[in-house]
């Protein structure tokens, strides 16, 4: 399995590894949850790294899964679901280091993290719309304003990653370079407080929110089902397998 854990210093990295461009199936993203909820709960670790190799951060869903099967959908939502309630629920802090493209699953992972860093060529997109879905907004919507996230969920189109942290939705945006040094500076910093005080902490700030992401999310997955019943569900995934796949991505 593509999803690397490495535990050092009381920092617990998780590194996705999915080439081309770290595009999950369905049972990657019943795994993620798992690895997540493992290492949040071993107390030789107070903090958790999220970050990929390759081309990007995450493409999101496996389309070409979903266009052989669309039952596989109810999986995925699954899936999609726990990965972010794994996160954002997580007893401990959890980073993401994220470059390049942020999609789909991807926002997800960005927007029920505590603390984002982003290399200066990331960026946020939800192209749901144009993939027969819905899906992202609730997560995005935690990171950044509604009026942001309805103009890039109803077009389809991106956020770059200095104009996410204008708006206050990440931390900090660095070279590509710096990322994963940058976002291990944040973790160190972690590190040198209490594992007692972050988990009361993190259950503080989590309640104090001003809506709940997850059922926030749960409500989204709905129409996200309700969308992939329709005929123009399946032609949007078909379309995209045929000219899309690769191209959306090498060419931004």
């Amino acid at each position: 399995m593509p999803i690397h854990t490495h535990i050092e210093n009381e920092i617990a990295e998780i590194i996705f590894d999915f080439p081309p461009v770290n595009a999950f199936n369905s049972k990657t993203w019943n795994d993620i949850p798992k690895v997540i909820n493992d290492l949040g709960l071993r107390s030789d670790v107070k903090v958790i790294l999220i970050r990929s190799e390759g081309k990007g951060f995450c493409a999101g869903v496996d389309i070409k899964e979903l266009a052989n099967d669309s039952n596989a959908i109810v999986s995925v939502n699954e899936g999609n679901f726990l990965t972010g309630q794994a996160i954002h629920h997580c007893e401990i802090p959890v980073i993401v280091a994220a470059h390049k493209f942020i999609i789909g699953g991807g926002v997800i992972m960005c927007g029920a993290a505590d603390i984002v860093i982003a290399s200066d060529d990331a960026y946020f997109a939800l192209p749901e719309i144009d993939r027969g879905a819905m899906g992202g907004a609730s997560h995005l919507q935690r990171m950044l304003g509604v009026a942001k996230v309805r103009s890039a969920f109803l077009t389809g189109g991106n956020i770059p990653a200095k104009e996410a942290y204008r708006l206050g939705g990440i931390e900090k945006v660095v070279p590509y370079e710096s990322l994963v040094e940058e976002a291990l500076n944040y973790a160190h910093i972690l590190t040198k407080k209490s594992r007692v005080a972050l988990r009361i902490a993190k259950k503080a700030l989590n309640g104090i929110e001003p809506f709940d992401v997850d059922a926030n999310y749960r409500w989204e997955q709905g129409f996200t089902y309700e969308m992939y019943l329709h005929e123009d569900s399946q032609k949007a995934r078909d379309a995209f397998v045929e000219t899309g796949n690769l191209a959306d991505y090498r060419k931004k």
